[in-house]
């Protein structure tokens, strides 16, 4: 070995003074350097026949090299059971491998003499052998089953055997996948409840790990990296995908998804959260900690490889959150595609670091264009519900001027989503919202996008609503209806995140709408049952007026049981506001009601006559009033 060492070393240095010496003198002279820096170089060894190329002496040494390297590795290559069952196979293998490549690389140089040149020319078949041997134990190690497998923290501290079940029994917890590590034919590891995302699973042992890394850098030396890192990633991606489908998540493309009906799709929803959480933040990781050991100073190709591995996994739960995105804008849809938005937003973090090299920028990329495409999908709701707002047509009325369902459905639509205020925010913001001047009065600039939606939303609301109360004939009922759904409003606004959105001044404003429309009410229905109760201080003769009182009393007779009659179907819902109401009539009508029975049994005409005439006394009226807008008939409890 010294000796084709040597020969190896004098070789070199003949090729350098042949290259460089562009005449027989300065090849010279370069030898003269040579054998001055040191005494092997003589220049008896180097000038001898160094300008004959077809001297086959300098390729002696290469002749013998190659010529022990292809017994050696032929062995190795031919043999029926494998390699790195036994490590001192394994260790010769890999020693052969490493002179064959360093024979190579160091012939390398004197490829341009010709006799160099027809040796180099044969250890390529001899490398192909020899990679072709090598990628197959490369596969047989990926695809063993590891007999244990390791999880730690992200901190590498070791926890023991860390258990993933869990107590909790209501199938809220996310699922993730534990490779049990049995070596039984394509076993596939069984999905348990995860609660901790922060562990990295070792899918594989150290120890095999380690030999995956050796192969590896063997076959990136031989310049064969690229069927290295095609074998590592298949035999992962299908790990990986069996991972992800075992987590629940079904394989779906953008128009399956789209034509799943709403039920389906909600729980298919629930299962991708679960998956995409456990993908990113534990097997992704995982995989990036793994690929990052095999290639372990090859940072290229382990950035390959984990693209490669991560790929098909990651664009499958993005595509299924992207057919979200694009799918139908129905405001019922609102809080999943929220629920969709805010994970794919909380595991941006995961994003950037899982997939931070160049090869999966167009991952990282993809995830961040799908999540404000999600982010478009709920404006777009939103815009979908001001239309279902606008459209909802004014068919019938409602009985007894009660609560409108839209006022019921939007009020308690906004309250749920405001829950997530923060999220709502976050996706108004990114979008001005762009409301009409000329509907909204005095809005500060300070407010935020969402508290303008809002505002506008209720705008609109209560456009509607002024527009179905249009159907009532009755001026009075109009004023109930109107009064109802306004108090719900309010109430509904009150104590949620609403109220700071919309803001005191919001509700102070709607708060005065709904006396308004109490005030209304009252006029419209007692101010002309009032009139009858007034008595004429004229001069008129005492005949006349005793007439003119039992004309009055015989018309708030007639007038008040009307009233009664039609105003006890009508409902008010708010238990507060209709006491409010009925307190308001009866201070309203049973004063003057008293004053004016107390004249008309002062009149002499009249006299023992007046208990025929009056049919209803003050504590009547009164309970006749305690039963208006109970939306059903209530007796008349009037005097016989």
């Amino acid at each position: 070995m010294a000796e084709n060492g040597e020969e190896k070393l004098l070789a070199v240095a003949r090729h350098i003074a042949k290259t460089l010496g562009q005449n027989d003198t300065m090849a010279d002279d370069i030898l003269q350097i040579f054998s001055n820096f040191d005494g092997r170089f003589s220049r008896e060894k180097l000038s001898e026949n160094m300008l004959d190329d077809n001297n086959p002496r300098g390729c002696a040494a290469l002749d013998r090299d190659l010529h022990s390297l292809d017994r050696q590795i032929s062995q190795y290559v031919a043999l029926d059971h494998p390699i790195w069952a036994h490590t001192a196979d394994s260790s010769a293998f890999l020693d052969a491998i490493d002179d064959l490549i360093r024979t190579v690389r160091d012939w390398s140089p004197m490829a341009a003499d010709k006799s160099v040149g027809a040796c180099l020319a044969r250890p390529d078949d001899l490398m192909q052998q020899a990679m072709f041997r090598v990628e197959n134990e490369f596969r047989s190690l990926m695809d063993r089953r590891a007999e244990s497998f390791e999880l730690s923290r992200n901190n590498h501290e070791s926890t023991g055997n860390l258990s993933f079940d869990s107590d909790d029994d209501n199938g809220e917890n996310e699922e993730g996948l534990l490779h049990n590590g049995a070596d039984l034919d394509h076993q596939i590891p069984v999905a348990q409840p995860v609660t901790d995302y922060d562990i990295i699973i070792d899918a594989l042992p150290s120890g095999t790990i380690n030999d995956l890394h050796e192969i590896a850098k063997r076959m990136i030396a031989a310049g064969f990296g690229k069927e290295c890192s095609h074998v590592y990633s298949t035999c992962r991606r299908e790990f990986l995908e069996e991972s992800v489908s075992r987590l629940g998540l079904q394989k779906l493309s953008i128009d399956e998804v789209q034509k799943m009906p709403w039920l389906e799709l909600e729980d298919e929803i629930d299962r991708w959260i679960k998956a995409a959480n456990v993908a990113l933040r534990i097997l992704f990781p995982s995989e990036r900690r793994l690929c990052d050991r095999v290639f372990f100073g090859f940072s290229s190709a382990a950035d390959l490889s984990f693209m490669e591995v991560c790929r098909g996994s990651t664009i499958q739960l993005l595509n299924f959150a992207d057919a979200i995105a694009i799918g139908s804008r129905s405001p019922e849809r609102l809080f999943k595609v929220l629920d969709v938005f805010e994970t794919l937003r909380d595991l941006m973090p995961e994003f950037d670091s899982v997939f931070s090299d160049q090869y999966c920028l167009v991952l990282r990329n993809k995830a961040i264009t799908i999540w404000k495409r999600l982010g478009e999908a709920i404006r777009g709701i939103f815009m979908e519900l001001e239309n279902l707002i606008r459209r909802d047509p004014a068919k019938a009325a409602v009985p007894g001027g009660g609560l409108h369902p839209i006022t019921r459905y939007v009020m308690n639509y906004l309250r749920a989503a405001c829950r997530s205020r923060q999220t709502l925010e976050q996706v108004f913001d990114e979008s001005s919202v762009v409301v009409p001047s000329n509907k909204l009065d005095d809005r500060r600039v300070s407010s935020s996008s969402m508290s303008v939606q809002m505002a506008w939303i209720m705008e609109l609301l209560e456009s509607n609503l002024e527009m179905k109360s249009k159907i009532y004939r009755d001026s009075a009922l109009c004023s109930v209806f109107m009064m109802n759904n306004g108090r719900y409003i309010v109430q509904k606004v009150k104590g949620s995140e609403l109220e700071s959105l919309l803001g005191d001044d919001w509700i102070r404003k709607h708060t005065a709408k709904v006396r308004q429309y109490c005030t209304n009410y009252q006029r419209s229905s007692w101010n002309k049952i009032l009139g009858t109760l007034k008595l004429d201080n004229s001069s008129l003769a005492s005949n006349a007026i005793a007439n003119s009182v039992k004309e009055k009393i015989k018309s708030f007779n007639s007038q008040f049981e009307d009233v009664c009659k039609a105003q006890s179907s009508w409902v008010v819902f708010d238990e507060q506001l209709r006491e409010e109401l009925r307190i308001s009539v009866s201070r309203l009508l049973l004063p003057a009601y008293r004053n004016f029975i107390g004249r008309l049994q002062c009149i002499p005409e009249i006299g023992r006559n007046a208990d025929r005439l009056i049919r209803y006394g003050p504590e009547d009226v009164e309970g006749r009033i305690n039963g208006l807008f109970e939306g059903g008939t209530v007796s008349s409890g009037g005097r016989k």
